[in-house]
């Protein structure tokens, strides 16, 4: 079936360095995946967080599938992440001992089942995110020049 990518989180991608990435599966209800298939999803300020041993995806907001009556879910409630043992106390110990920080940076299908890409993060100080809007104008400017030579 292939991949078929929900939402991505650019903000997150120039915010921060990203150091790691990991699939993660998502443990969701019925009328959460329906309103993932609509593309219904924002990232602003979401995080990933650790209660006891287990990873949760916080502050991600699932738009209510207006098409479920009673059996509706909350938008902006905790969803478990579903990794292996080994992967959760690697990113555990990388956000305790290196002071990193775990961010969503996008929710696709995969094989008709949802996957988050999670990543181990370091925040950008203010002169590296104008380093990153310069490369940006700059690689626009090649393509729009490659563009008008066509």
């Amino acid at each position: 079936m292939g991949i078929l990518i929900i939402q991505e989180n650019k903000q997150a991608r120039f915010d921060y360095f990203i150091t790691e990435t990991f699939e993660a599966g998502l443990e969701l209800t019925g009328s959460e995946v329906k309103s993932l298939r609509l593309k219904q999803i924002t990232f602003k300020d979401s995080y990933i967080s650790f209660i006891k041993d287990e990873a949760f995806l916080q502050n991600a907001h699932i738009a209510e599938y207006r098409a479920s009556s009673y059996n509706n879910h909350v938008p902006e409630r905790l969803r478990k992440l579903l990794l292996h043992r080994k992967e959760l106390d690697k990113i555990y110990g990388s956000l305790r001992e290196q002071g990193l920080t775990c961010v969503p940076l996008k929710i696709y299908f995969k094989d008709g089942r949802v996957k988050l890409e999670i990543g181990l993060a370091k925040g950008k100080k203010l002169h590296d995110k104008r380093e990153s809007i310069k490369k940006r104008d700059v690689d626009q400017q090649l393509r729009q020049a490659k563009a008008r030579s066509r």
